[in-house]
């Protein structure tokens, strides 16, 4: 694979950079920023480094990204007026040209488009026009079909507009989409900064963990995190467990478990991991007024969890330990993150509500690596070959 962090300024000066990032971020988490009231998003951050290092080398960039799932898409026949549907605004991506703007202290031009090869010609030479260093961010490509689908066809005429394509959004390089895998095959690819650095931290404990290792694995389900517990059963010295992935295994015991979150699906599958001393399970739980819902571990749980973990080299967490979207079943959560901040171990965490909580915990977090990906950080932990780091290291 190639990477960003080895072309020389020679190499970057006038040439037009597409860069993958994902701002695929909640409205709530955008407008709380904007006012105030949180820090920079993740996403955001992360991806500063790699704009920086290509504008300051003389590269144009513009800036490719998806954010969520929108249902109404612009067909190529479709008229521009009636395209713009209330949907759509809700998932435009315009208003990160200003957060960049503002964090760059450099105008960013945000660029809607149209759909047929012409325009993506006119584009190119509008951009042309630009001076180096200049910014642009393309409109939410999921708005086109051909992106979801890895269309080869919109990947080409994606590529037309740059000189070579960087990759920055581990996040979402377990997906098969266009600007994700199909435009390798059409620029010189490279890996950004900020999946540099992904890579290397998820391979440290892949591959050459301190020991003692603690896997902690929370959540609604274990059918997300199976992967995880497998490929890591051997060498993890346990792996403690929270949320509906325990209620799973005590389903799996035959223990009961009320109107508790869990799989019933996967209990044979639990009954067989259970044959491993290593998955250590909550020895008591708090449980929901009249439902006999387990919402979190309970205060002995906390306390034997802190102890384990105060004894950890490495960690790894993805996962809450309880129903954290109500205040008082988040204490096993929070709790867990408190002990990773005080222990003395080297964290990875990832997962969006893992990483909210452990965002608004105090304490010195030097040791703690936030994961940008929930479902990549599992796929890539499983052992599974994700298709966008495939297509980097195909990539010619």
């Amino acid at each position: 694979m190639k990477y960003l962090s080895s072309l020389s300024k020679k190499k970057l000066v006038n040439q037009t950079c597409l860069l993958r990032v994902d701002f695929n971020i909640e409205n709530t988490d955008l407008h709380g920023y904007e006012h105030g009231l949180t820090r920079i998003p993740l996403r955001v951050e992360r991806v500063l480094p790699t704009i920086k290092f290509l504008i300051d080398r003389g590269a144009k960039v513009i800036i490719l990204s998806h954010r969520g799932r929108p249902k109404t898409q612009i067909s190529a026949d479709s008229q521009r007026k009636s395209a713009l549907s209330q949907r759509r605004s809700a998932f435009t991506l315009k208003p990160f040209a200003k957060i960049l703007s503002k964090l760059l202290k450099k105008p960013v031009q945000f660029i809607d488009f149209n759909f047929r090869k012409s325009d993506f010609l006119k584009l190119r030479n509008k951009i042309e026009n630009f001076p180096p260093g200049s910014i642009f961010l393309l409109e939410n490509l999921r708005f086109l079909p051909g992106e979801e689908k890895n269309d080869k066809k919109f990947a080409q005429q994606l590529a037309l507009l740059g000189d070579f394509y960087v990759n920055d959004a581990f996040s979402v390089s377990h997906r098969a989409h266009a600007s994700v895998v199909a435009i390798t095959q059409f620029l010189p690819s490279y890996i950004g900064l900020a999946l540099e650095n992904e890579l290397k931290k998820l391979n440290q404990v892949m591959k050459s963990p301190k020991k003692p290792l603690i896997i902690i694995i929370g959540g609604a389900k274990i059918s997300d995190k199976i992967g995880v517990i497998k490929n890591f059963l051997k060498k993890a010295n346990c792996i403690l467990t929270g949320g509906g992935v325990a209620n799973t295994f005590f389903a799996a015991q035959k223990l009961p478990v009320g109107q508790s979150l869990y799989e019933e699906t996967m209990i044979p599958l639990a009954r067989q991991l259970l044959k491993s001393k290593k998955i250590i399970l909550p020895i008591d739980s708090v449980v929901g007024m009249g439902k006999g819902a387990i919402l979190d571990i309970g205060p002995k749980t906390i306390k034997k969890y802190t102890n384990i973990i105060k004894s950890a080299a490495t960690i790894v967490w993805n996962g809450p330990m309880g129903y954290i979207e109500n205040k008082k079943f988040r204490k096993g959560t929070s709790e867990t993150a408190k002990a990773i901040i005080k222990s003395r171990a080297f964290a990875v965490i990832g997962g969006g509500e893992t990483t909210s909580i452990m965002s608004k915990v105090k304490g010195q977090k030097s040791k703690v690596f936030i994961s940008t990906g929930g479902g990549a950080m599992l796929e890539y932990l499983a052992g599974k070959k994700l298709p966008g780091i495939e297509a980097l290291k195909l990539s010619a």
